[in-house]
This record gives structure tokens, sequence and C-alpha cells, in this order.
């Protein structure tokens, strides 16, 4: 965890299809770039800032977003979110988080992520279905 210091940058980006649409993930009715996927976007940049610099068996998990999604992405039209370390709290992730289209920026805000051992989280959820 060491290696883990702000300033860290990963970025993700898709091609706008039907499917990211929010008539295709239930979150409206009009076909633009859907919240939720944007969101998850924003999470696979985080993923690509730290993921690698961690130790053997552990991960970060998503805990927290509080993000704006604030202009449309109709299909067609390539999004790219880019996330940016902002401070370490021992296992505790704290990244701004920006999506943009080829046009504007579409969102942005603060994301959280903790650090875990990946089997003993692995574990814990399995007790769930005992």
């Amino acid at each position: 965890m060491d290696e883990i210091r702000p300033g860290f940058v990963g970025t993700a980006e898709i091609i706008v299809g039907t499917n990211d649409t929010a008539p295709r993930v239930g979150s409206g009715s009009i076909f633009v770039l859907a919240t939720p996927v944007m969101i998850g976007l924003m999470e696979e940049a985080a993923l690509d800032a730290v993921e690698h610099l961690l130790p053997d068996a552990r991960q970060s998990l998503g805990t927290h977003l509080d993000v704006s999604h604030t202009a449309a992405t109709p299909t067609g039209m390539k999004v790219t979110a880019r996330a940016e370390l902002v401070k370490v709290e021992g296992r505790k992730l704290f990244f701004n988080v920006t999506a943009r289209d080829e046009v504007e920026e579409i969102g942005s805000g603060q994301h959280q992520r903790v650090v875990v051992n990946a089997q003993a989280f692995v574990d814990r959820v399995s007790k769930k279905l005992r």
C-alpha cells in the first residue's frame, strides 16, 4: 500500500451503444448514455489508477459515490472517464472523478474505495448464502 499515493490517475472509455442507454438499463426513456453506465465507467477509471499497484490478494471495492450527471451523450459518441486519487487514509482511497464526451464534461464528483483482502471478503459474502 506504500506505493499508492495521491496523484495517480486512471482512465476508461466507451463508445456509447444502444445497450448503454437509459431505456436499456431502466433509468429513463430517452436513448442517451445512462447515468449508471457513466458511474460504472468512473469506477473503471478509479480501478485503472490503482488496482495494478495493490499487493497480491488485495483488491479495492467501491464504497461511496457522489456524482452529478450534467449533460446528455447520444449513441455513437465516445465518453472518457478520468479518476484522480486525491487522498489515502489507511485502506480508504478517495478519488475525484469526471466524464467527458467529445464535446463537453458530462459528469463529475467524488468516489471512495476501500482495499480488502479478496479471499476474506469472498468468504464473508459466502456466509450469506448459508
